[in-house]
């Protein structure tokens, strides 16, 4: 039998929320007629199904011998490639690639190459909806920069949606990084736009959807 497995980052909101249900149906039990509390725990089951289900772990292992191949750096939709403006670090015009993840995809993210993170900041922000295009500015937001061996960079920036209050990440400067290695999370609804250098080769296409550490989104000319 598989069973699945829990991300850390949701173990205790799990216990909680459970904790929480149970005591919700012991006041009704005490307070509300018997249909009430026949409702209210066909509820508390959906919802804890839910919460659980959405703090899944998949264990995911790419093979690549090929170190140019970018992989997605998490499930979602393609909702953006274009050429933009990246002011935050690189200065210039880069390949933007970005995976909408909604609250069903699993919401761990992964390296999508191998090398040494030479940047990782977190900016505050607002709250929009992720697939905003302002949302790569503006919400809440932790920048990685990885080079790879042959001294490309590649810059990931996980952002939160509207629902998201929290972004992990895992990544620290001078770090050696690699494939099937988590990146960070990020909690209820979230986004990870990817910048890859100009002459990078796109395999995906808008409205495609991902699957994180599994899914090649390009390849870099190197």
């Amino acid at each position: 039998m598989k069973f699945i497995k829990i991300h850390k980052e949701g173990k205790w909101i799990i216990a909680f929320t459970l904790l929480l249900l149970l005591a919700i149906n012991v006041i009704i039990y005490l307070q509300f007629p018997r249909p009430i509390l026949a409702v209210n725990i066909i509820g508390s089951g959906f919802l804890f199904v839910f919460v659980t289900f959405f703090f899944r772990n998949p264990s995911r292992v790419v093979e690549i011998d090929d170190p140019s191949l970018v992989v997605a750096p998490a499930d979602g939709t393609v909702v953006v490639i274009e050429p933009t403006e990246e002011h935050e670090y690189f200065g210039d015009k880069r390949i933007q690639i970005s995976i909408f993840m909604s609250i069903f995809n699993v919401h761990a993210n992964w390296y999508p190459v191998g090398g040494k993170v030479i940047k990782v900041e977190h900016h505050d922000g607002n709250h929009r909806v992720a697939y905003s295009p302002k949302a790569s500015i503006d919400n809440e937001r932790s920048t990685i920069v990885i080079e790879t061996p042959s001294k490309t960079q590649v810059l990931v920036r996980q952002i939160a949606g509207a629902l998201a209050r929290r972004i992990v990440t895992y990544a620290h400067v001078g770090i050696n990084c690699h494939l099937n290695e988590q990146i960070g999370f990020i909690k209820f609804g979230s986004r990870v736009d990817i910048f890859l250098p100009m002459d990078a080769e796109v395999f995906v296409a808008i409205g495609e959807s991902t699957t994180g550490n599994e899914t090649i989104i390009a390849r870099l000319n190197e």
